[in-house]
């Protein structure tokens, strides 16, 4: 009998140890063969495809344990990829480029990875801190800076010296001057060439002139202004140009991409871009206006410039970003401060300027100066126009007041309201928006 129990108590005993295995955690199990990490980003401003490809495949060269899959879209797809691939589990990016007006949102919705132990002192000395600005907020840092960019001011010189001007306009009254006599000597049909679809570029070009003209997007409470007299005033500025058939009708409908394509066509004699057009423009497969084109500080408006003004246009930076629940944080993190490093963006400075301080500086800024032909001329355009880059509103529903904003500008370009109804009717949205 007491065998009969012995036997009884041994097998109970078995039964609840592989019952207890059973409900152990697993362990992690190291994955066979490389990590693949997926990379988000745009197509559009900053290193083309090709160049990131490029990079990939450096970074895998020196690390084959971590495999690198690039996906670019538009920039206007971006924001929207961001929040369907957050769905997944594991989410379908590890990383993605994060452009300066949604930290914010992502913060809030908690998309974004907390790597503020993971920064080096080196990096945070290193880089501008406006890079790392765009993506701090309370002490707390949630990305890695990539791109410091600003809207310019181009022209081509060829045609303003046919027009009879020796300087380029240091206002808006006066590019509006300067275009009516193009137009009239057949110079251009339309002088001057937007990016005012009804995406975010329209925003960034409002920023501009709304910022030149002494406005702002919001008050010292918070409260949206840019439906005040000078946001009106620039808005119904836009509208002018395209009456009077300066500004070209299809800026309606164009984003910075179909602004390259007009410019570098030499169609237009000014235009308002990314630093990306520049470097293209002197391109002789991409360009008919190869050595015509000029930098200028981006003009303001009169009333601007007798308040004081001497500088506006729009901060365009961007970073990368950690998706919080991916389970390969550290091996995105390698891959995204190798796409960061001082070297790598040297190497490729033609497309995109260096964010470390230290190349702007003593003898690393001859070294960037000579590491292209573009350098020479974009390091003083970009030392003259970042000073004065104004950022868009970074609040968590800025994706929606943009939205509304670009509604507003699009109803007054088209004639379907007047532009102070169509900007009160955008303030009013973002009232109710930051009353959510």
């Amino acid at each position: 009998m007491r065998t009969f129990f012995r036997i009884v108590s041994l097998f109970v005993v078995l039964l609840l140890v592989v019952g207890i295995a059973g409900c152990a955690p697993a362990a992690t199990a190291t994955p066979a063969g490389p990590v693949t990490i997926h990379v988000l980003t745009m197509d559009q401003a900053g290193l083309k495809p090709a160049e990131i490809d490029q990079i990939a495949r450096d970074f895998e060269a020196a690390n084959p344990d971590i495999k690198v899959v690039m996906e670019y879209v538009g920039y206007d797809f971006v924001h929207d990829k961001i929040t369907t691939g957050m769905a997944a589990k594991p989410p379908a990016y590890d990383a993605a480029m994060i452009d300066v007006i949604w930290p914010d949102e992502f913060i809030k919705a908690g998309y974004l990875l907390d790597v503020t132990s993971k920064v080096t002192p080196d990096m945070k000395a290193g880089i501008f801190p406006a890079a790392w600005n765009g993506v701090t907020r309370n002490g707390k840092v949630y990305g890695m800076p990539w791109l410091m960019d600003v809207k310019y001011f181009m022209y081509n010189k060829d045609i303003l010296a046919q027009a009879g001007f020796n300087a380029p306009p240091a206002t808006w009254e006066e590019l509006v001057t300067q275009s009516k006599v193009i137009k009239e000597k057949g110079l251009a049909e339309f002088p001057i060439t937007w990016s005012w679809n009804q995406k975010e570029g329209v925003v960034c070009d409002y920023t501009a002139l709304l910022f030149g003209n002494g406005g702002a997007f919001v008050d010292a409470n918070g409260k949206p202004s840019f439906n005040n007299d000078q946001g009106v005033q620039a808005l119904a500025w836009m509208k002018q140009t395209i009456d009077d058939k300066l500004s070209n009708p299809s800026a309606v409908s164009s984003d910075e991409m179909a602004v390259e394509a007009n410019f570098l066509a030499g169609k237009s004699a000014f235009a308002v871009n990314w630093l990306f057009q520049y470097a293209d423009s002197n391109d002789p497969a991409k360009s008919q206006v190869v050595g015509k084109i000029a930098f200028a500080p981006m003009p303001v408006f009169q009333a601007g410039a007798d308040a004081g003004i001497k500088g506006a246009s729009v901060d365009g930076s961007s970073s990368f970003a950690i998706m919080a629940t991916t389970p390969y944080a550290d091996q995105t993190w390698k891959f995204l401060t190798y796409l960061a490093s001082n070297e790598v963006q040297m190497k490729y400075s033609a497309s995109m300027l260096p964010i470390w301080q230290a190349d702007f500086q003593g003898d690393k800024l001859g070294v960037l100066q000579a590491a292209s032909p573009s350098n020479p001329v974009t390091v003083p355009a970009f030392n003259a126009q970042f000073p004065y880059a104004f950022e868009r509103p970074t609040v968590p529903y800025y994706n929606e007041a943009s939205a509304a904003l670009q509604l507003a500008i699009q109803e007054a370009l088209t004639g379907v309201k007047p532009a102070k109804q169509a900007l009160d009717e955008a303030a009013a949205k973002w009232v109710t928006l930051a009353g959510k």
